[in-house]
């Protein structure tokens, strides 16, 4: 992906070497890849829905407190720079999409944190993997994600980073047009829906990623491989793939962020339209 460092860090908040505690609170933390593998197992092997716990009960964790490390900061520039760029890309473009629809787009804040952080949304720690919190409006990455994306689920490169964080970016995007405030209603209202709801909200965020990635391509940031880079990333984040890997066997009824092929057709969906319209997935 052609990019350049040195854009505007204003929606940016590294507190990497801060210390965090507590516990999860009630809230709507997406949840990350590492810790939905680990809920996975816990489900099948105690026959409970641990997933269901993270948006609906308070569940304690232990908090690690992160000790400055100014030799992992220098090592990690520039990945903060790439992760500041496609920030600042994405809301630029959100602003100019949301714009022409006469909407009004808000910037979120991106939190840099180490092992563990406390957000609006409750106490997550690094395993939980990025996430955005609708509550401070805030994203949430541990750079050490990108790390386990590239060696642990096999996707490796820029834009498969670009992809992870376009996506969170998305659910921001939710946010604002009222979609994530109808979908937890609907969750209130039928809980039995609730993993349904999830997948159909994940899903649109992977479109809606898919729909900056079409304006990258217009504005010619592209590379050769990068479309391919970020499809293998959503394939390597889909339910399927990852209960495979946590246990051997897959069972759809406790999906929460839909297939491979659902996130790869989503987001291809949105990459080759670069229109909002095409990314209803709850019709």
């Amino acid at each position: 992906m052609r990019w350049s460092p040195g854009g505007s860090n204003e929606d940016i908040e590294d507190r990497r070497n801060e210390g965090g505690g507590g516990g999860f609170r009630p809230g709507g933390v997406h949840l990350g890849l590492g810790g939905m593998l680990i809920l996975l197992v816990l489900s099948l092997v105690f026959k409970r829905d641990f997933l269901s716990l993270v948006s609906t009960d308070s569940v304690g964790t232990g908090a690690a407190v992160s000790q400055s490390d100014p030799a992992r900061d220098a090592k990690e520039k520039p990945l903060v720079d790439f992760v500041t760029f496609v920030l600042n890309d994405t809301q630029s473009t959100w602003t100019q999409i949301l714009s022409a629809e006469d909407m009004r787009y808000r910037h979120a804040k991106l939190v840099l944190f180490r092992d563990v952080i406390d957000s609006a949304c409750g106490t997550a720690e690094s395993a939980s993997g990025p996430f955005y919190c609708p509550a401070d409006e805030k994203v949430y990455i541990d750079l050490g994600f990108y790390d386990e994306l590239r060696q642990r689920f096999g996707a490796p490169g820029d834009f498969a980073q670009a992809y992870v964080l376009a996506h969170e970016v998305g659910h921001h995007v939710q946010k604002i047009l009222g979609v994530e405030e109808k979908v937890h209603a609907a969750r209130r209202r039928n809980p039995s829906a609730a993993n349904e709801l999830s997948v159909r909200l994940e899903l649109q965020a992977d479109c809606f990623a898919g729909v900056w990635g079409h304006s990258t391509q217009q504005r010619q940031l592209l590379e050769a491989g990068d479309v391919e880079e970020g499809l293998q990333a959503a394939a390597a984040v889909g339910d399927d793939r990852l209960q495979r890997m946590a246990t051997g066997r897959v069972n759809p009824e406790s999906f929460t962020h839909g297939t491979s092929e659902q996130r790869m057709h989503w987001f291809q969906a949105g990459y080759q339209s670069g229109d909002v319209a095409s990314c209803n997935t709850f019709q």
